[in-house]
């Protein structure tokens, strides 16, 4: 059975990291990145554009397509609202897969000074641009807010697995990675 993997988290936590490396050793696998997706509409680095809506509904359409083919599919997206994650279930059971959730964790401090980290030493657009969108709405108190968020949602949605990512820790967080997604999922398709 195809499966899609929500791979959560902090901003800056390590998730587009970690799902290029899965992807690349599970060939046939979609690292289905969103910020990457991005960059492909026009008017992403305009703060006044709203790319979201047209990037979810490619999103949804590429993961639609590779599910139904009967291959694994991974977003690592932060999400921190139970309706956001509802809808990538959704999807998984509309296409008959398995619906597995990962949430990648460090503490509450280190994870927003790892987001801090990445924009500093950044020359990519994206994460600049990422950054200042989060500079612009409050910094660090949103930050700290998604981070709380986050911890909720999880807290709400027991079948979902929290694996610790250290700062620098690439191969141990990936081998926690890996070991979760070999454990059996507590969820059915057609259970929520």
């Amino acid at each position: 059975m195809a499966r899609l993997v929500h791979l959560n988290g902090p901003p800056g936590i390590g998730k587009s990291t970690l799902s290029a490396l899965f992807t690349d050793r599970n060939p046939g696998t979609l690292n289905l990145d969103i910020d990457a997706l991005h960059r492909l509409v026009g008017g992403w680095q305009h703060e006044q554009t709203d790319t979201w809506p047209l990037v979810w509904s490619l999103a949804r359409a590429m993961a639609a397509t590779h599910l139904d083919g009967g291959r694994d599919v991974v977003v690592p997206q932060y999400h921190g609202q139970l309706d956001e994650i509802a809808a990538l279930e959704d999807l998984a059971r509309m296409h008959g897969a398995d619906f597995r959730e990962i949430v990648l964790l460090d503490e509450q401090e280190a994870a927003i000074n790892r987001f801090n980290l990445r924009a500093k030493d950044s020359d990519d657009p994206w994460i600049r641009h990422h950054h200042r969108l989060i500079e612009l709405s409050g910094g660090a108190a949103v930050l700290e807010t998604m981070y709380v968020n986050l911890i909720k949602v999880v807290r709400q949605r027991p079948g979902t697995t929290v694996v610790p990512s250290t700062e620098g820790a690439v191969a141990e967080t990936y081998k926690r990675l890996s070991d979760a997604l070999r454990e059996p999922s507590s969820r059915r398709p057609d259970s929520r």
